[in-house]
């Protein structure tokens, strides 16, 4: 059931079980922790876990979906392209780029070829996967 409308929509009219709804790519399940909607249970943990190295005072600076810009805009109509990564933050005085990713992402190629393009273009960053 393709809908511009949720599923609250359809309750009590419809046997919503009876409609497939699209699962995430991957299976992760989207979690909310303080206000803020992670792709998956595990990126929830680790923004817990960062944000109380912040706290500590081991990392500073955290920010979370910071984007890069990979590829500048180009003449017409072509639009800049950018990577999204999970966190950011500054240990020890250095830059860092964490993302959060299974091993099933880890082998995407547009994943492998975004990051190879991050880690060409801002090469006084560290890039980091968990």
């Amino acid at each position: 059931m393709n809908s511009r409308f949720g599923r609250g929509f359809y309750k009590g009219y419809v046997n919503l079980d009876a409609f497939p709804f699209k699962k995430n790519k991957y299976g992760n399940r989207k979690t909310t922790v303080e206000g803020i909607t992670f792709d998956s249970a595990k990126e929830a943990n680790r923004y817990r876990e960062l944000k109380m190295l912040e706290i500590s005072g081991l990392i500073s600076d955290l920010k979370i979906q910071q984007r890069f810009e990979i590829v500048p805009k180009a003449g017409g109509n072509k639009r800049a392209r950018f990577y999204v990564a999970d966190f950011t933050y500054l240990e020890g005085g250095k830059k860092i780029i964490e993302d959060v990713k299974s091993e099933i992402t880890r082998k995407n190629p547009v994943y492998t070829l975004k990051k190879a393009l991050v880690l060409w273009q801002y090469p006084d960053w560290i890039f980091r996967e968990s």
